[in-house]
């Protein structure tokens, strides 16, 4: 597993750029960013070179962020390849909580997912047929 920094944003104009700004200054790497709204406030899920420092860096600049563990799993980057990763966990009745990814080079794309039972999701992972990514292959 990975860990993801979770950040909640008040619905503000200038909320996302001031955390964008903030890890840039401190040299931290997103390799990846989602953002979920809700009429108040949004959640900002980021992937990110140094994922503790990310954190340290977002309190001091008074967000509220936390880490989080999450899966990433090399999923082939062509139509169903997802598909078959979800139907894996449904055949087992395993809840995926959220999940987002993004393409990389080779026909790839990893996918990073949120599951309600971390300790059965490994083996349904590799038994059928996906590789999990370690982290040192995500905070380059």
């Amino acid at each position: 597993m990975i860990h993801q920094i979770t950040v909640f944003l008040e619905n503000d104009k200038g909320r996302l750029a001031a955390l964008c700004r903030a890890l840039g200054d401190a040299g931290i790497s997103m390799h990846a960013l989602t953002v979920a709204d809700t009429a108040n406030y949004g959640v900002a899920r980021i992937i990110a070179d140094t994922p503790a420092k990310a954190c340290t860096v977002l309190h001091a600049a008074g967000f509220r962020a936390s880490l989080t563990k999450v899966f990433a799993i090399e999923v082939p980057d062509r139509a169903g390849g997802l598909a078959n990763l979800l139907e894996a966990f449904d055949a087992e009745n395993i809840n995926v909580e959220y999940a987002y990814c993004f393409a990389i080079q080779g026909g790839k794309a990893i996918d990073v997912l949120r599951i309600d039972s971390p300790s059965d999701a490994e083996k349904i992972i590799v038994g059928a047929g996906f590789r999990i990514v370690k982290p040192e292959e995500v905070y380059l």
